[in-house]
């Protein structure tokens, strides 16, 4: 598989003229936008914005498929494949360095973006008001990257791009509030599937759930899983996990003659101490106590 370190060899390898920085690349797609190599990876991060007819688009593990205006984010290190695309209308590619966010306050914050972890399916769809704007921020860092680059440009640069995440991050929420209404609770489906992890035996077989096996129960990455249930709940998903399994220990604390070790067994804890500190969180008091609280 391909690898590119640099944007120029991105570049280079497909007969696109030199970057005019090195450390980003603007691809305006004119209806048509490939990539020649099958399948590759990057030391940069992608943006996309397109509104796809035909071809190809993958990365992570699901292909794209929808044909709405979606922006996509790619982190580094993600296997990607852009394969005779066809689009409704323009589209574009913003590549940027890990290098250009380097002293940046944007270095910290892209980290707190989620979406760059979100499978292609999980695209976000834009209302034509939110295309607008995406593409308003789009011309102001094409102006900038082709007027001249002096030691103001990056930074501003640098500015609209930070604009383009957090308005892409205002977006999600709303696209998980209009999806929410016409699928129903994430949170209740979350929920439905520990259940039958719990009545199957789950745990006893394979210990607790982790967030990644709780979303592909669900057929979604985990970190949107987890922002789908921060949004819903204000809680994450392992929070929730947390949550359910203290329930439950409560009840066999209640309604068996289990001790504290085997009701930590029964719900998939090897470490006694960490089950011990996790009740204590939730609860409010150690599970001895609550335990002596019902003998009393």
């Amino acid at each position: 598989m391909k690898h590119f370190k640099t944007i120029s060899e991105l570049h280079r390898a497909n007969g696109f003229a030199p970057p005019e920085n090195p450390l980003l690349s603007l691809v305006l797609c004119k209806n048509v936008c490939s990539i020649s190599v099958d399948e590759f990876t990057t030391d940069f991060f992608m943006i996309g914005f397109k509104k796809l007819r035909s071809g190809i688009f993958r990365y992570g593990r699901t292909k794209y498929d929808h044909e709405n205006g979606s922006m996509s984010f790619i982190k580094p290190h993600q296997v990607v494949q852009l394969k005779d695309l066809e689009f409704e209308e323009d589209g574009f590619i913003i590549y940027f360095h890990e290098d250009l966010l380097n002293g940046h306050p944007l270095h910290a914050e892209i980290k707190k973006y989620g979406y760059f972890d979100y499978e292609a399916n999980e695209a976000l769809h834009l209302s034509p008001k939110e295309e607008q704007i995406v593409w308003e921020l789009f011309r102001k860092i094409e102006t900038e990257y082709y007027n001249n680059q002096d030691e103001y440009s990056r930074g501003i640069m640098l500015g609209h791009l930070d604009s383009i995440l957090k308005y892409s991050q205002r977006f999600y929420k709303r696209q998980f509030i209009d999806r929410n209404i016409l699928s129903g609770k994430t949170v209740s489906k979350f929920n439905e599937a520990l259940s039958r992890y719990f009545e199957q035996g789950g745990l006893q077989a394979k210990g607790l759930p982790s967030v990644h096996f709780m979303a592909d129960e669900l057929n979604i990455s985990s970190r949107y899983l987890s922002d789908m249930l921060k949004q819903e709940t204000g809680k994450t998903a392992i929070e929730l996990i947390h949550i359910f399994l203290i329930s439950e220990a409560k009840n066999l604390l209640k309604g068996s003659d289990n001790n504290i070790a085997e009701t930590a067994y029964a719900l998939g804890f090897e470490n006694l101490p960490y089950f011990s500190r996790l009740f204590k969180k939730e609860v409010g008091i150690s599970p001895n106590q609550f335990k002596k609280q019902l003998i009393n």
